[in-house]
Formats: structure tokens, sequence, C-alpha cells
């Protein structure tokens, strides 16, 4: 739970929460209810889940007129960079739980309390207003809360500009209760149904400014329709407004019941489904598990991406599995196995279209680890092990005998040799037109951590990946330790080149040694590893992915999408590295519960703090190499909080076995 109280903390202002929809679609804003960014919206919805993204509504302009006096409820910023109106002088106080919760000190008798939460049941929308006065009015019409709702209609990468062809004609029925537009033809209708009176006002209200988008190098300024106002009269009882993008969940709520009941019925389904998984990371790991087809799927990160095969993977370890949510471990792993080509995964699915992107040489070794770990449970039929050892054994088959891109187990020495020239591979992705900024063309370290870890896997019911992978670890052993450190080479055959070797400070060399199901190295190489991770990269937000010695370090990710692409792998840092970085430091440490608790204290915590921070509630996709580490990327980062809830409980199964 996050709650930001009294006196409300100036500098939380655009801490952002997030509400989603279970397929795709979302809600989002922040703590002040100010817009930063393009992706915040009240109904975001995925026509095509989880891709196909458009913004339908973006937020709203609400505020109460009480007494002779007008009282704003909601903040805008305006280009060059005016904020009208302003709430914080009466905004009291900010709470995720059980959903986004405002309360607002409106004069000396007058608190009103806001709240916004979306159905995963019916994925509409629900706001809802309450003022209570502490002292009565004569005037029944004292309390009128008035909303504006601002529409665009666009995808939502995109931004909205005043325009003739936005259709502002509004479709009313029930005597007002319900209320649909449709700005443009090709779109799915807007459906409100609220407890109040409609009147229409088209307008525009222009130059919105994003200041996220801003820092991101990107327009960044925005023009939003506003067809009418709603009135209500909080003096006989809450506002609702209940927002979807279905005419079915639309017709159904003014159909059968007001306004007021369906949003009290839905707020209960909710209550109770958001108790059901316990712990607070459970409920936010809840976020990113949607519908993909007839099966499901992870969504990466909120608010731009969607399912990645590379993250799916290593965020459902804790998402899922650690998690005890195994039957949607199982319905992700067979979705994905029916995707497999030429040996390979997909490394993404694109927002439009069906064609997966093969572009990984890990995706595939990562669905292999998480197979492991699911298969570990004992909670497979016989046949989804059958499906899911066929699709393992369709992999290495494909990497041993080459697949796309040229990744192919090498001849001389069993390891995984894999790159072509303009084409990034591994997790570290970035590229910029032509420009990849760390290609690692050869045979990366985690690369061979992994594949040494998935012919093992393939070994316990497959004799034929035995000898393989003890030749594959030979080789490691012999080829990967560098003399001068004692710790590993980030990379070697590098290009292709035999003997050319990465002498790189990354964090790729602590797979060898922790976030894997068998380590390759213990003893004093695996200290040595451990040891230089822990001193060239540890933050308290997670791993630096390079060393701030290396003449190509970047402590700063910010700017232009150049900019930040060319730091988003040379220093920065990645809070879902923690994961494997704690499990190797606990695997060189002696175990027991005193070595627990420090694990605890020094790794865990500064992540805890983080969760009332940023993206609320969440883990941060990536922060600053530099310290203070300023989180930045997505806000919420599926593999962020998977890493830390495997990792909470690897520990909890240690101290078990301490006790």
């Amino acid at each position: 739970m996050t709650r930001i109280g009294r006196p409300f903390d100036i500098s939380r202002l655009e801490d952002e929460w997030l509400e989603a929809d279970g397929f795709g679609g979302f809600a989002s804003g922040t703590a002040g209810t100010l817009r930063t960014r393009r992706y915040h919206a009240l109904l975001l919805t995925a026509t095509r889940a989880p891709g196909g993204r458009i913004v339908l509504v973006n937020g709203v302009e609400a505020w109460l007129e009480a007494n002779g006096k007008r009282y704003p409820l909601s903040m805008q910023r305006y280009v060059p960079d005016v904020i009208y109106p302003d709430v914080t002088a009466s905004l009291l106080d900010f709470d995720t739980q059980p959903w986004p919760t405002w309360r607002f000190q409106l004069d000396a008798q007058t608190l009103l309390t806001a709240e916004v939460f979306v159905s995963k049941a019916t994925c509409e929308t629900v706001l809802r207003w309450r003022a209570e006065a502490s002292e009565p009015s004569a005037n029944s019409n004292a309390f009128t809360l008035k909303v504006r709702p601002l529409l665009s209609g666009r995808d939502y990468h995109a931004l909205h500009h005043e325009n003739p062809a936005f259709n502002f004609n509004a479709q009313t029925s029930d005597e007002q209760a319900r209320v649909s537009w449709q700005p443009y033809g090709d779109l799915p209708a807007i459906q409100a149904v609220t407890n109040g009176v409609y009147t229409h006002a088209p307008d525009w209200y222009r130059n919105f400014y994003y200041v996220r988008e801003r820092e991101r190098g990107l327009d960044f300024s925005e023009d939003l329709a506003t067809p009418g106002v709603f009135s209500f009269n909080l003096a006989e009882g809450e506002a609702v407004m209940i927002l979807s993008a279905s005419i079915a969940a639309a017709a159904r709520t003014a159909n059968i019941e007001p306004a007021t009941a369906h949003a009290t019925q839905l707020a209960t389904i909710e209550q109770q489904r958001r108790a059901a998984p316990g712990s607070r990371l459970q409920r936010s790991a809840d976020a990113y598990v949607v519908t993909r087809n007839e099966g499901r799927t992870i969504i990466a990160g909120f608010p731009w991406f969607t399912d990645w095969g590379r993250d799916t993977f290593i965020a459902m370890r804790g998402l899922l599995i650690a998690s005890g949510r195994y039957s949607d471990a199982e319905a992700i792993l067979l979705e994905w196995a029916g995707t497999l080509s030429e040996g390979m995964l997909p490394n993404r699915f694109p927002d439009y279209g069906d064609t997966p992107e093969y572009n990984s040489v890990d995706a595939s070794l990562w669905f292999v680890v998480a197979v492991h770990d699911y298969l570990a449970t004992h909670h497979a039929t016989a046949a989804t092990r059958t499906c899911l050892q066929q699709a393992i054994e369709t992999i290495l088959t494909g990497y041993t005998n080459g697949t796309r891109f040229g990744i192919k187990a090498s001849a001389d020495d069993g390891l995984l040799s894999a790159g072509v020239s303009g084409v990034q591979l591994t997790w570290m992705d970035a590229k910029v037109g032509d420009w990849v900024v760390t290609p690692r063309i050869g045979k990366p370290v985690e690369v061979q951590a992994l594949w040494i870890n998935a012919l093992r896997i393939a070994a316990m019911w497959n004799p034929r990946w035995q000898q393989p992978a003890e030749r594959a670890l030979q080789a490691f052993h012999e080829r990967f330790i560098d003399p001068s450190t004692q710790a590993l080479f980030d990379n070697i055959d590098v290009d292709h080149v035999n003997g050319a070797v990465d002498r790189s400070i990354r964090p790729n060399q602590i797979f060898a040694v922790g976030g894997l199901p068998f380590q390759l190295l213990d003893g004093a190489a695996a200290r040595a590893v451990v040891d230089q991770v822990e001193a060239e990269l540890l933050t308290p937000l997670g791993l630096r992915t390079l060393a701030p010695s290396d003449p190509g370090y970047r402590g700063h990710y910010a700017g232009t999408p150049l900019e930040r692409d060319g730091a988003y792998h040379q220093g920065t840092v990645w809070p879902w590295l923690l994961g494997p970085f704690i499990e190797a430091w606990l695997r060189v440490h002696a175990t027991g519960h005193d070595v627990c608790m420090q694990a605890k204290a020094r790794f865990l915590e500064p992540l805890y703090a983080h969760l009332d921070h940023a993206g609320l509630d969440h883990l941060s996709e990536i922060a600053d190499g530099d310290a203070p580490h300023r989180p930045a990327g997505t806000p919420f980062q599926a593999w962020s909080l998977g890493e830390l809830l495997r990792i909470e409980n690897l520990l909890a199964r240690m101290e078990r076995i301490a006790a």
C-alpha cells in the first residue's frame, strides 16, 4: 500500500498509479492528478488483446461548486509549463489501496473523496466522488460536482490535435443515464453510464503539456476534445461515472441496474479479487498477466510495452511460479510453445499484426528455464509435461544444428555462438536505426550459462544432452575466466574471431553463479565473480550494466531517444538483475538465518522502499547508474517485480531450512 498523507509531499505529485484490465488496456495517472505522459488515461483499451491499444478518455476536468465557491478536483498542465487549476492546497492525501483514492479538504466543513478503479470483470473504469460536510447546508444544491470528460481516440503512442473530423455528437438514453460518443468512425464508441445529468457543450482544450514526454525528447503537447459536462448533486449521495469501450457492457449496465448499484457491485467484486493474492507484491503482479488469443501472456511493462518472450519467461518465475499461480504459468508456457519456429521462440509480438519477431538468442533458453521451474512444482499433467519437453527438444535441436542469425553450437567447443551484423540478439538489445549499441556478436557469457543450463535440464529426461552439457561446461571453465581478475569475460570469440575477448565489466557474468537452476562456477571462481559485480556494479536499485571505470560508461539515462538508447545498457541500472545477484551472493556465503537477514536488509529493503515511489506498488524498469539513481524507463516493469518475488520465495525457503 502506498499512502501519501498530510502535509502532502509536493515532490510526490508525479508518482504514478496503474489499474490494468487484464487484456492489455489500463488506466493510469499520477498522485497529483496531473497527466505527465501521453499514456496517462482513464480509458485506454486494447482492441486486439494485448495489442492495438487506443486512448479514448484521456482524463477529466472536475470541480465542485459549493456555497458559491468553485473547488478544483483535477490539475492540468499546459504549454509552456502552466498548471491550472492547482489542487495542491486542498489535496489532503492519496492512497493506492484498495485502488487510487484522493481526499480533498475543500474548506473547514467539507471533505471530498475521489476514487478510480478498473474492473477486471468487465474492463470498465469506475470513477466515484463523495462529499462529507460537518455541518449540513440548507441549500440542497450546495454540493454540485461538475465533470468534463477529455477525449481523443488515438493510438496510445501518438498524440491528438484539434481537427474538424472529430465527431462531438452524443447519443443519450435512459433519461441521460447513458451517454455515448464515437469520435472517429473506425474506433469503438465511448460509453459513459452515470447517475448525473449530461449537458452537451462541445469544446477543445488545447496545448496540454506532458513533461515526461519532453524529458524523453519526444513531442509533448496535445489537444483534447470535451463534448459536454456532467452535473451531480453530491448532497443526494455519491457521484458515479462508469466508462467503457464495450457497447455490450455499457448496455448491460444501463438496462439491468442503475449506475450507483452497478458501481457498488463492481467495487465489491474487485475488493474480493484484490484481497485473494495475499501480499502487496502479488496483488501488483496480477497487473501483468493478460489474455492473448485463447491463452495467457505477460505484459513486459506499463505503459508502453506489450509481451516480449524473454521478459515473459524471466518474469513468470516470480510473478507466477514462485507465487503459486501454476495454471497461469502453464497456460502461458503452452501458448508460447505454439509459436516455435526453427527452434526459436519470438522476441516479441508487435503492437500491430500477428507476425512475431524472432531476433533473440536467449528467449528460447529462458523458456527452458521457466519450464524447468514449472515442472519442478509437479503440477503439470502428463500431457502438458510431454508438450513442454517436446518444445525444449525442438529448441535444443534447432540450436545444435543451427538456426537464424548465426545461432549454432560450435563444433570446436560446444558453446553457443550467435550474431550477425545489424541485429541485436541478447537482452542488451538497444538499437537506433542501424546502430546496435551493444552487438555482443560471438559467445556472450550469459548465453553460455543459459545454454548449459538448458542442456542439463533436458538431460534430466533425455541422456542425449548429457555429453554436450559436460563438454560445453568444460569449455566454459577453460575459456571464460579472465586470468587478470579471475572474474569472467563478457564475451569471447568476439565478432566470430577465435580467441578475441571482451573484458568489459558487465553484470552478465553473474548468471554463471546465480539466477539459473545450475551454477557453472563454485568456490574461489564463483566468489571472484560475485566480488567484482558487487564492487563495480551494485547499487541500491539493481546492477549497473557497465562499470563506471569504463570509457563507455553513461551514468544518466536521459535526453533524446538516441541519447537514452546509447545509455540503456552502458551503465544504466536494472533492478531485475538484483535477483540473480542476490542468489549468487547467497550461494557464495554460508547459509543460515543470519545470512538471510543480512541479504534482506542490504538488498531487499531499498526495493521495498522504492515501491512507494515512481510506479506506486511496483518497481521501475531502470535507474541512473550515478547516484542518487533516479528511476527511469517504464515505472511498472514485470521482471523487476518478478525477480523480487522470486528472491522473497527463495529466502523464505532458506529460512525454513535453517530453522
